[in-house]
């Protein structure tokens, strides 16, 4: 054990006089394995923050949640000018599926809208993001409030003039005064500010509730109608606990079906996606990502390998008075070979801890920068430091196996 401690040790000295008597050309021949551990653990990085991103915003959702629409989220196989055919999803139906679909524990009718301009006073927010919703809404979607309360029942049905503030929209109208009782202008008309929500940060898909306002479906009904363009309604059914998915969906399409009154053998004239669908596109993409980002950074670990198995063979060739006189002296071909090797890995290790260095720097930068956290994981400081050993390994086999072959007469006479 001491043998190979003092081995190990002998080829990090040999390792950093490499480094310091042929900087350059060390530092060209590492800088692929850099750009390589660079490259991977960067695009594993990004790809491991986005996915820890969208599962953690997706956290407060079940899985089982469903969207009943007449578009689809995800590819169709059914044509572009049938799908735009579709009826909307009204909330005479939301109704219907609400009262008579068994199993369902909560169910909420959201319009999607274009954005607004709202105002206190003076002060004026444009490109709001305003969310007409149900009161149910807030049980789907759990919401979490600096102050106030979400609409209740009564107001919901009624359309009262409430309203609930993201926390981006409170901090710019009312800085830091009390919202709550405040009356704002949204759509010409005052609404009493009810709730204001806490900080979230910046959404997955662009849109955070920072910069969104709820009020209650109803208001925009009975101000717009239940047919307007620049609307787009949307039912999301929650079902109960140990339901069978599959059931409780095919009972939801038949009911609808009924009541839209199509025939058996007609095709369905809406879509209903479940969010486990979804995440499991997303980690398909993920994945996708992940290969791409191996293919990718495979090239430059290519490089890197053939440039230190070429610095090693110059160290072979450089030190080879050396080689012959260390077996002169006895050392054996293994005790030769597990040293050049050692040296091609620390090598090989110094790059990789210089490329997961930026990595880290990089990562640390855009955290502080932008409003999303990059993690530099522990699982990919590991696998970057055992991919620059696997490197190292792998490309300083063939020059430590010719130094260890070498004859020590020849050896000697060579270097002489």
């Amino acid at each position: 054990m001491v043998v190979y401690l003092r081995l190990l040790r002998e080829s990090l000295g040999f390792a950093m006089n490499a480094l310091r008597n042929n900087k350059l050309r060390t530092i060209l021949s590492l800088l692929g394995v850099t750009i390589g551990i660079f490259s991977i653990i960067a695009v594993l990085a990004a790809v491991d923050s986005l996915d820890k991103k969208i599962k953690s915003d997706m956290s407060s959702l079940d899985k089982n949640t469903m969207y009943l629409k007449r578009f689809s989220f995800g590819p169709s196989e059914i044509p572009r000018w049938k799908r735009e055919q579709y009826p909307d999803v009204t909330y005479d139906e939301f109704q219907y599926l609400k009262n008579s679909v068994n199993g369902m524990n909560k169910s909420t009718y959201q319009l999607f809208t274009a954005r607004q301009i709202i105002k206190y006073d003076k002060k004026t927010v444009s490109d709001v993001n305003v969310i007409p919703a149900t009161h149910e809404f807030v049980e789907i979607e759990p919401m979490k409030f600096k102050s106030g309360r979400f609409f209740n029942e009564s107001e919901s049905n009624s359309g009262t003039t409430v309203i609930v503030l993201g926390y981006e929209i409170a901090n710019s109208l009312f800085e830091n005064a009390d919202p709550i009782g405040k009356k704002i202008r949204l759509y010409g008309q005052k609404f009493t500010v009810i709730g204001v929500l806490e900080k979230q940060g910046q959404g997955t898909f662009g849109d955070s509730n920072d910069t969104a306002v709820c009020i209650p479906v109803n208001f925009m009904r009975n101000k717009f109608g239940d047919h307007n363009d620049s609307m787009t309604p949307i039912i999301i059914i929650k079902p109960d606990e140990g339901v069978d998915v599959d059931e409780f969906k095919g009972e939801v399409i038949q009911k609808l079906r009924n009541r839209r009154g199509l025939k058996i053998g007609q095709e369905n004239n809406f879509f209903i996606d479940v969010l486990s669908g979804f995440t499991e596109m997303i980690d398909q993409i993920v994945g996708v990502m992940n290969g791409i980002g191996w293919a990718i950074s495979g090239f430059s670990l290519l490089v890197g390998g053939f440039g230190v198995a070429n610095i090693m063979f110059v160290s072979v060739k450089e030190r080879t008075n050396l080689i012959g006189i260390q077996k002169s002296l006895g050392a054996k071909n293994r005790f030769i070979l597990l040293q050049f090797l050692f040296e091609a890995i620390i090598l090989c290790l110094i790059g990789g801890l210089i490329g997961l260095l930026l990595v880290w720097i990089i990562a640390f930068g855009l955290t502080k920068a932008l409003d999303f956290e990059f993690v530099l994981s522990f699982g990919n400081i590991l696998l970057g430091t055992g991919l620059a050993m696997l490197i190292g390994l792998v490309s300083g086999i063939l020059p430590a196996i010719s130094a260890s072959k070498l004859d020590p007469v020849e050896a000697i006479r060579t270097g002489m």
